[in-house]
């Protein structure tokens, strides 16, 4: 007998997902972030863990989004042999229905980071479709769906190599996860996916990253294939390069490794890494034909309390009074509250200053010892001045550091993750400092931004210039005027640390 499914009803089901994951963390990924919190040694990554923490706590009760990047929509569509759609439209324009209604819901508007024609004008496409969709035709009466929601920095993170059937994955992964720095905002995890062709070997570690965290499970039980050695094999000796939350330096870098492999070509090993951030949405349902498939909200018993004091100790820094003298006694790795006027700027803005500055045309606002915040906030709902409001991955702007500081009077820049050699090095030589902020922690931050108005460039929308009032916004100095870098030294002290213990152990 023939199961019809209503094509509202898988609108309604997309887009109550898509809701339900901007807000709610997983409870196996809070449950892995808690006990890497537990057993943290490092104080930065033990701190960072807290906010995330902390963050994901409050946007299940205000139902607003964990992260400002509330990603780019994959679906995995398994559509059963004895269905049928019953509507007038294609199955990719009803799941990019459910898209559209999902990020313009006027109680929790996500923002929309979509944009067409990516090599030309990179137009906004305003309502962050269309959604990257995969279907499989399989037995059945039903229609399984699994949505993920992928954030921009942890995407650009994926890795992807042909082996030589004889080379060691081992050895590749433990090559490519330090290439990947920070902006990927761990501790997370990495999907692996291991033959087939290219794009199979993609698609596979995507798709690996919909299981939920069960590596502790898997270290009681023991391996039962080769998958699974490999799990338990990377899991360990990633940790051990001590990377850490949030890049910092710690004993946890992933929660856990998740591998799906295919069969391959005698010639070829396809190998592909796309690791999933801090921010980690996705959920499943399935259609039976009796109406909507609704997520259940979880109870917030499911959230550890966790507190976070940055103590007595911490340095206040009045934005609106800093000097580039004051710069100089700034500690690497040490904690921060900005409170005063913070403007804002990421790629567009960056590039189109740039522009400006060579063509000898006037800024469009006054720079002179001001920092920058790299962020894109979520669009304000109800009584927020802004959105959440959460960093983003500060090495894009690095192409353009050293023109902005050189040229506009700019002394400090807030980010994610790391910088890269140009950015250091311009930082250094215009005795500049940056600041990392959480990332995956947006609606903690939100919350210590009192007032946002636009100064600049009000058409490129979430990538315009803001100056934001902030109040006590935690930060953490991660290159000092002297060019020193916490994202250099923390992991190589803590994989140092671990490297010791492992020796002692033997």
């Amino acid at each position: 007998m023939t199961t019809v499914i209503r094509q509202d009803d898988i609108i309604a089901s997309v887009a109550d997902a898509l809701q339900f994951i901007s807000y709610y963390h997983p409870k196996d990924f809070i449950d892995g972030v808690h006990q890497a919190y537990q057993r943290e040694e490092s104080k930065a990554a033990k701190d960072a863990m807290a906010q995330i923490l902390i963050n994901s706590r409050m946007c299940a009760q205000g139902k607003r989004p964990i992260c400002q990047d509330t990603g780019i929509v994959t679906a995995f569509v398994n559509v059963g042999m004895e269905c049928k759609i019953e509507g007038d439209m294609s199955f990719d324009d009803i799941i990019n229905e459910g898209v559209r209604r999902a990020y313009q819901h006027p109680d929790n508007v996500l923002r929309a980071s979509i944009l067409a024609d990516p090599d030309g004008a990179r137009k906004n496409t305003g309502d962050n479709t269309p959604a990257v969709i995969h279907y499989k035709i399989v037995p059945g009466d039903k229609v399984e769906v699994h949505v993920a929601a992928k954030g921009g920095g942890s995407e650009a993170k994926s890795k992807f190599a042909m082996l030589n059937p004889s080379d060691s994955v081992v050895d590749w992964v433990l090559k490519m996860v330090p290439q990947m720095g920070a902006g990927w905002c761990p501790p997370g995890m990495l999907g692996i996916g291991i033959g087939g062709t290219a794009e199979k070997a993609m698609l596979l570690a995507k798709e690996a990253l919909l299981d939920p965290i069960d590596i502790q499970d898997l270290q009681a039980r023991g391996a039962s294939n080769r998958a699974e050695e490999l799990r338990l094999e990377l899991y360990d000796k990633v940790n051990a390069l001590g990377i850490g939350a949030q890049g910092l330096g710690g004993l946890t870098t992933v929660l856990d490794i998740k591998i799906k492999d295919y069969p391959s070509h005698a010639a070829n090993k396809a190998i592909a890494i796309i690791p999933n951030c801090a921010a980690t949405r996705h959920a499943h349902f399935v259609l039976d034909g009796s109406g909507p498939a609704l997520q259940t909200p979880p109870s917030l018993d499911d959230w550890p309390e966790v507190s976070w004091d940055v103590g007595d100790s911490v340095r206040r820094v009045n934005l609106n009074e800093v000097t580039k003298d004051d710069l100089l006694e700034w500690q690497p790795g040490e904690t921060i509250l900005l409170s005063g006027k913070l403007l804002t700027g990421r790629d567009a803005a960056h590039k189109r200053l740039v522009d400006m500055i060579a063509k000898g045309e006037p800024m469009p606002v006054d720079f002179t010892d001001r920092f920058i915040y790299y962020v894109g906030p979520v669009d304000p709902v109800r009584e927020e001045v802004v959105g959440p409001a959460g960093p983003t991955t500060a090495t894009r702007m690095d192409k353009f550091t050293r023109t902005v500081l050189e040229s506009t009077g700019l002394i400090g820049m807030v980010g994610k993750a790391e910088r890269g050699p140009s950015g250091i090095e311009a930082i250094r030589d215009n005795k500049a400092v940056y600041l990392m902020a959480v990332g995956g922690a947006a609606y903690l931050v939100s919350k210590a931004i009192t007032n946002a108005k636009v100064l600049a460039f009000e058409d490129l929308g979430m990538e315009a210039i803001y100056e934001f009032d902030v109040k006590d916004m935690p930060v953490t100095v991660a290159v000092d005027t002297k060019g020193e870098a916490v994202h250099e030294t923390g992991p190589k002290i803590w994989q140092a640390k671990i490297e010791e213990r492992v020796v002692e152990v033997k």
